[in-house]
């Protein structure tokens, strides 16, 4: 984090690069959640899907990693999602944050967060406080 956090201030983007089947296979595998919708093909295409598509918590874990290696884990106050859109496979989600109000009295500062993917989709969208 700089020295200056002011209303604006821009987190760096963090670009996770494509999300593939492994990606999703191994995800599945650390998180628990094995929803085929995430990992079967067969299952994602009888729900009238193209193709299977990642777990919103793994659009999350991203966003974390967004704020941690801004802030650090220490400095997270809370976090918050919302998921409003599936991330399909082989997208590739930007990760990006923005500064809308600091607190000089807490010393604190509020965060919008989006994961966005290149036709512009924003696929979940945020908020965090982080310690100043």
């Amino acid at each position: 984090m700089s020295a200056t956090v002011e209303v604006g201030t821009e987190l760096p983007p963090l670009a996770v690069g494509e999300i593939t089947r492994t990606t999703l296979a191994l995800f599945a595998g650390a998180s628990g959640d094995h929803n085929p919708m995430h990992i079967d093909l067969d299952v994602a295409r009888s729900a009238g899907l193209d193709d299977v598509f990642a777990h919103g918590m793994l659009g999350m874990a991203h966003l974390g990693r967004l704020l941690t290696g801004w802030a650090g884990v220490q400095r997270i106050r809370s976090f918050a999602v919302r998921f409003v859109a599936i991330t399909p496979v082989h997208a590739e989600p930007v990760c990006r944050g923005t500064v809308v109000a600091v607190d000089g009295a807490a010393r604190t500062a509020t965060v919008d967060l989006t994961v966005s993917l290149a036709d512009g989709t924003t696929t979940l969208t945020g908020t965090a406080v982080v310690d100043l």
